[in-house]
């Protein structure tokens, strides 16, 4: 954990040009989850400034290895492994350390393990689909897991998911949580996905994609992608839940 002070001072403004309108049509959920009336603006208290610290005894060995933290009998998730990596930055380009990243994703597939998935594609007995892990001094985490698959979902005729990655960073305080959506350099369908259509700024867009790196990959092994995750400023990843009514 870090002993940096918290920071007292202005913070950059958000751009609101490079967030995504709440309301979007041709993204179906935003009608309804999209605010009705004017937005208020609310000063912090102690329940959203203070809360439990997320300390690294309470990591598993395994819990940053999706290929190995949900496999039975010594058998391995079906899948192209790879790894991704980054690092957590404030809005000045310095580290975050001590955050607490959680991962979760659809297998190779496409397929969540999740009692309400009704896509057809089949379960890996051997893949969870989840995991976490906390960032060191330098703000840096990585992780192993399978690549995931796209997906249909119920929002057109024929409207596929991009495949991704969510992550959800918490900070030092219980309501400090931002959650996010990692895409895959090369992938097309990224540009046809409803969700991707309701960002304004292409750059904005193209800070969610992780590029191919191979400084990074395992020869024979595992292909590596990086993805930086920028909290706050004028050039901050998008989160979703910073999306008015969301």
């Amino acid at each position: 954990m870090s002993n940096r002070k918290p920071e007292t001072g202005g913070f950059f403004q958000r751009d609101w040009t490079w967030q995504p309108p709440a309301f979007t049509p041709a993204y179906k959920t935003s009608i309804l989850r999209s605010p009705k009336k004017a937005l208020m603006s609310l000063n912090n208290g102690p329940s959203e400034i203070t809360g439990p610290v997320f300390g690294h005894s309470e990591i598993g060995e395994l819990d940053n290895d999706l290929l190995l933290n949900f496999s039975s009998n010594g058998e391995l998730p079906v899948g192209e492994r790879i790894i991704v990596h980054g690092r957590v930055l404030d809005e000045r380009g310095r580290p975050v350390p001590g955050a607490l990243l959680e991962f979760w994703q659809a297998n190779a597939g496409g397929r969540y393990r999740h009692k309400k998935e009704s896509y057809i594609a089949p379960l890996d007995p051997n893949f969870g689909g989840c995991g976490r892990t906390i960032t060191d001094e330098n703000g840096a985490y990585s992780f192993r897991t399978v690549k995931p698959g796209p997906y249909p979902w119920p929002n057109g005729v024929n409207d596929w998911r991009p495949a991704h990655i969510h992550f959800s960073v918490f900070g030092h305080g219980f309501a400090q949580r931002l959650i996010t959506q990692m895409y895959f350099e090369g992938d097309p369908l990224i540009w046809k996905c409803p969700i991707v259509q309701a960002i304004p700024d292409e750059d904005a867009v193209r800070q969610l994609v992780a590029p191919l790196d191979m400084a990074n990959t395992i020869p024979m092994d595992s292909i590596a992608y990086k993805f930086d995750i920028v909290l706050r400023g004028r050039r901050s990843t998008l989160f979703e839940n910073r999306l008015e009514g969301n």
